[in-house]
């Protein structure tokens, strides 16, 4: 039971530091929190940049020696009931905004990339979570040399599956296959160092990984 003061306010133990998990922000953590950048700004109108310190550069400290036996706020109670802080080093946070910006920036040509290997799909009839994932996975293999071809579209398939519908993975793997076959074709897709990695991606040899 905690002690309470005088007053009635709840006394705080000055030696326990208030704690949470912390993970590592990992690029397939970033990823996952550019598609929901993104994915919020087509249905609130509110750009991106303005979520993105929030998300990636939030630092959260209380200082009991300044604040003695004080309450927490309503905000800083929320943010202790999250699941898990995520650290996130200087180079991913680079890369997820890299990732936002060549994303916004290639929006109305990857769009119509969706559109034409969608097939029977309208694409305003899409899983909201598919469509944004397949602009940001097109992008990343037209502009990101270092990613090999495989890991963006096996990445785009791992974050649908977690996020989107049951049959988003066999749709999103379709589509990047037809277009990276095209972008390809016209010299759009350009790799060097880690992303000259193999790149076979059959949709046989990805169906039985799957």
């Amino acid at each position: 039971m905690p002690q309470s003061n005088p007053s009635g306010a709840p006394r705080t133990n000055a030696s326990a530091p208030i704690t949470a998990p912390v993970i590592k922000g990992t690029r397939r953590i970033a990823r996952e929190k550019v598609m929901q950048l993104l994915a919020a700004q087509e249905v609130s109108e509110v750009h991106w940049r303005e979520n993105f310190p929030h998300v990636f550069n939030y630092e959260y400290r209380i200082d009991e020696a300044d604040a003695p036996n004080r309450l927490l706020t309503e905000e800083e109670r929320e943010f202790l009931e999250a699941d898990f802080f995520i650290d996130w080093d200087d180079e991913t946070k680079r890369f997820a905004l890299d990732l936002l910006e060549r994303t916004e920036f290639h929006a109305e040509y990857t769009l119509g990339l969706i559109e034409k290997f969608s097939q029977n799909w309208e694409v305003g009839r899409l899983a909201h979570i598919d469509r944004v994932v397949l602009k940001i996975a097109i992008t990343e293999l037209m502009t990101f040399a270092e990613i090999p071809a495989k890991v963006s579209i096996n990445e785009a398939i791992e974050i649908v599956k977690k996020y989107s519908t049951e049959k988003s993975s066999m749709f999103v793997n379709g589509v990047l296959d037809s277009a990276l076959e095209e972008l390809t074709a016209q010299g759009k897709v350009l790799k060097s160092g880690r992303g000259l990695m193999d790149v076979n991606l059959s949709k046989q040899s990805r169906s039985s990984e799957e």
